[in-house]
């Protein structure tokens, strides 16, 4: 596989990025031994890129996989905004992973200027870690354009990892073509940037093949994550990836395949999921949560979020 440099950080990583997010108890709640079985599968066809983040819950995954492979490059995510939460996300993290480095380490979904503002703090700790050798570059995710932005002004945020797909399915304040241009300035200034959901979370699977040539056909883009829960689905985009013609049996296979959000009729309403949405999909409706698919991403944080575990992917 085609092992691009991100950015400027010096840091190579594989066109296909694993996402651990669905992998872990949001949605198909696979065990650590079960997930690492599928990342050494996708380490098999070339893949070195695992993304994870301390909400997902698959430190324990990422961990197993470091034995098969301790080289690999690991992006994650924590939503900490001062030097305590952040000297926990990253004690977190290199307890979880079983190693003392983070290769890249972001601040998670971000919204505007001013969440970057108010997570200062946290972003000066980790450079002090990045300064020590600890971590090797920092950044945001973000599913904002503005977002995206105002991390421009930031240039110690040298890792960018925003929502993208050819439908802009996702993207909270704007289009595709909004976002894109976007990431096409973060590139020409060095910084690294990751796409995420490329297949909208699911919503475009019925188009997968056009979804996957936009996001493939971008130059602006160093690695592309994407969720993968099966074998077919880590030997199909990997083929792809890797500009190869995939299985025709699978790809029928994975056609067949559909996620979504479900709230059980026994909703409390209690509105905790709303608050949880950063997608805005969650509204409350006659006292229960109601979902609106266009907006939804299927990320699960709603599921977490649930005190009475109403909410599932499936």
């Amino acid at each position: 596989m085609i092992i691009n440099p991100l950015g400027n950080t010096g840091i190579g990583v594989s066109r296909l990025c694993f996402g651990t997010l669905t992998m872990g108890p949001f949605q198909r709640g696979l065990t650590p031994a079960e997930g690492a079985a599928l990342i050494e599968r996708a380490f098999s066809h070339g893949v070195n890129f695992l993304d994870t983040a301390e909400i997902y819950e698959t430190y324990p995954h990422v961990r197993e996989a470091l034995l098969i492979k301790p080289d690999a490059v690991v992006c994650t995510k924590s939503y900490s905004y001062d030097a305590a939460t952040a000297e926990a996300s990253f004690k977190k993290a290199v307890e979880g992973i079983g190693r003392e480095y983070i290769d890249v380490f972001l601040l998670h979904e971000q919204e505007s200027a001013h969440t970057i503002r108010g997570h200062a703090e946290a972003v000066e700790f980790f450079l002090r870690k990045k300064e020590q050798g600890l971590i090797g570059a920092v950044g945001l995710s973000t599913h904002y354009v503005r977002c995206m932005q105002a991390a421009l002004t930031h240039p110690e945020l040298d890792v960018l990892f925003p929502l993208i797909n050819k439908k802009g399915v996702g993207i909270a304040d704007g289009t595709a073509d909004d976002m894109l241009q976007v990431i096409k300035q973060a590139h020409s200034l060095g910084r690294g940037v990751i796409a995420m959901k490329p297949l909208g979370g699911g919503h475009l699977i019925a188009e997968r093949e056009e979804a996957l040539d936009f996001i493939l056909g971008l130059d602006c883009i160093d690695t592309v994550a994407m969720g993968m829960q099966s074998i077919d689905e880590v030997d199909f985009n990997c083929a792809v990836f890797n500009g190869e013609e995939p299985d025709p049996a699978i790809a029928e296979r994975l056609s067949r395949v559909r996620r979504r959000m479900l709230i059980q009729d026994w909703c409390q309403g209690c509105g905790t999921c709303v608050a949880a949405c950063r997608n805005h999909a969650i509204t409350m409706e006659d006292g229960v949560a109601r979902i609106d698919y266009g907006k939804c991403a299927t990320c699960g944080y709603c599921a977490r979020a649930c005190p009475e575990f109403n909410i599932k992917v499936i």
